[in-house]
């Protein structure tokens, strides 16, 4: 496959990281108006940096768009000349719709809306997908580029702003819960890196037992939980400080930020 990721920042840095990593592609474009920023791919024979997206259109099948959501337009009018039947266009961009690009590009053209998360430079990203007509024909070539990277799920795109929360956000919320289980460890008597050892592999395990069981959580939580004991007590005093209430709370406030950007940003 022939890739180009246009707009190489954090997300577009992470994606390169694992198509590389797992040899998902033949020939990788990166494009980035600050080039330097890219030095560290140069090791590999198969990528070409360029500040060119012109050019990275025309050497590429498949285009994925890393981008702000402030600067797709003026690059999608910038590339329309160069686009043809056999690109197919992947854009991450949040809250810039099919419709949208469609009508700078055209709805001739395969188009697919992806929302992956940073987990992807490592091969663990949960990516939604949706497409238009044109797209839904090649949905099965974005699955695979994606599956390659972690896991997809095809959805309506009026769910995409959620998928943002749950998926590319939801990083972020992991995160602080492995960090406050790190504290939590510290201040039981490990020393700091003992600690965030525990806390990252507990997660891990505990997301690896849904995944391969296919169990509701609550039912995993059954076969630790005793009479009585030190597990439910720890439930218990979480739930009565508002643990399951702040996360949902927090998710829905970054629903309504991410609509308040939409409107500001597009």
């Amino acid at each position: 496959m022939k890739i180009a990721i246009i707009g190489t920042g954090n997300l577009g840095t992470a994606i390169a990281k694992g198509l590389i990593n797992n040899n998902g592609v033949n020939k990788l474009y990166l494009t980035k108006r600050n080039v330097t920023e890219l030095s560290n791919f140069k090791e590999h024979n198969n990528v070409t940096i360029t500040t060119n997206n012109e050019e990275a259109v025309i050497n590429s099948d498949i285009l994925i768009f890393a981008v702000q959501p402030k600067h797709l337009e003026t690059i999608l009018q910038q590339i329309k000349s160069s686009l043809t039947q056999k690109h197919l266009i992947i854009s991450t961009i949040t809250g810039f719709s099919i419709e949208k690009i469609e009508g700078i590009v055209g709805s001739h053209l395969s188009i697919v809306r992806a929302m992956p998360n940073t987990a992807i430079a490592v091969g663990k990203s949960m990516t939604c997908l949706c497409a238009n007509s044109k797209g839904n024909e090649q949905m099965e070539l974005a699955k695979t580029i994606f599956n390659q990277l972690g896991n997809s799920m095809v959805i309506s795109e009026n769910l995409m702003q959620s998928a943002t929360v749950i998926c590319a956000s939801g990083i972020a919320f992991w995160m602080r819960l492995i960090r406050a289980t790190t504290q939590a460890a510290i201040q039981l008597g490990f020393d700091a890196k003992e600690a965030q050892e525990l806390a990252m592999f507990t997660s891990e395990g505990a997301a690896s037992l849904l995944i391969k069981s296919g169990n509701h959580p609550e039912e995993e939580i059954d076969k630790v939980t005793t009479p009585k004991g030190c597990t439910i007590e720890g439930l218990n005093e979480m739930e009565h400080k508002g643990l399951s209430s702040s996360l949902i709370q927090g998710m829905v406030a970054s629903f309504h930020k991410i609509n308040t950007i939409k409107k500001e940003q597009i």
